[in-house]
């Protein structure tokens, strides 16, 4: 008799059952090629155009009337300072696409001449603005100083309303657009030595500007090559609504009487002359003031959608 050893015993294995594909994964998957085949390739440049449609509406009204203003040798139907007692007062026409003034001088000419008033008084205020209040504003937050003493200096200024202390340096000086500059841009220089300032008390204290004083390199070498980089964003911002605030102040200024000389064409001048006609000739008023609030919008709409663009936090959240 034999013994079976129980190496010999083999029992039958048993597959284990192969399961069948997933249909239903199958059919999503195809679902989700189609649907991606389907949709639409947006290039990057316009994914960014349709992030950001504030800084490209206020860019496009702003070179629209910057096309105007430039432009006004060779679109002027006639001269802005030609009298016409006999079309004193007239409605648009075709002669006149916007009408006649009190003297008869004609409305369109003189609306996108006074165009290059608005343009240059808004990039020239914002210009030197920029430059004067990035110079004190890193002087008092890098002195310490001269911190107490020259915002102080800037809080006095700030109190005092712009648009009054401009008619209070105009009426001490000779009326021309050099002075209409200068009276704008000193309200406007404290803002700016503000922004700067608070910027350069957070950039003095990181590591980076630290270790570059560490290794004893110039206080103007850290400021132009640490410091400044880090505001140009914020400047450009602050920059679009000082121009802004510039050009509302020109024309203010110019419908007191105390702005540019009555015969130059302006907004606020043609605004200033049209004013005691209003019941019989509204275009008088109604075109200088249209063009008068599109710049200001385009420059605030180009103000919004930089700092949009320009801060990552906000970059992220789009």
């Amino acid at each position: 008799m034999s013994i079976a050893s129980p190496l010999m015993k083999h029992e039958p294995v048993q597959a284990e059952p192969v399961e069948a594909p997933r249909k239903a994964s199958t059919s999503s998957a195809r679902t989700d090629l189609t649907q991606a085949d389907e949709a639409p390739f947006v290039p990057p440049r316009w994914r960014w155009v349709r992030k950001h449609p504030t800084l490209i509406i206020g860019v496009l009204l702003l070179l629209a009337v910057a096309a105007l203003s430039i432009a006004a040798p060779w679109i002027a139907t006639h001269d802005p300072q030609d009298i016409d007692p006999l079309a004193r007062m007239q409605p648009p026409s075709a002669e006149h696409w916007f009408g006649t003034d009190a003297l008869g001088r004609d409305v369109f000419s003189r609306a996108v001449w006074g165009g290059q008033v608005s343009m240059i008084v808004g990039a020239s205020v914002a210009l030197l603005a920029t430059v004067f209040g990035v110079l004190i504003g890193l002087f008092a937050g890098f002195v310490r100083w001269a911190d107490g003493p020259v915002m102080r200096v800037m809080d006095g200024l700030m109190a005092i309303p712009g648009i009054l202390l401009a008619i209070a340096l105009m009426a001490v000086t000779r009326a021309s657009l050099t002075t209409v500059i200068v009276a704008i841009t000193v309200p406007e220089i404290p803002r700016v030595v503000r922004l700067v300032r608070s910027l350069a008390l957070t950039l003095r204290e990181q590591l980076y500007v630290e270790a570059a004083h560490a290794v004893g390199t110039r206080l103007p070498v850290i400021l132009f090559r640490h410091v400044l980089p880090n505001m140009v964003a914020p400047l450009i911002v602050q920059s679009t609504f000082v121009a802004a605030a510039a050009v509302l102040t020109e024309a203010a200024l110019s419908f007191l009487g105390v702005g540019v000389p009555a015969q130059t064409p302006s907004w606020g001048n043609m605004m200033a002359e049209g004013r005691n006609f209003v019941a019989v000739a509204f275009h008088i008023i109604l075109y200088p003031g249209l063009l008068l609030a599109a710049t200001v919008l385009a420059i605030n709409l180009l103000g919004d959608g930089l700092r949009d663009a320009l801060d990552p936090r906000l970059a992220r959240q789009l």
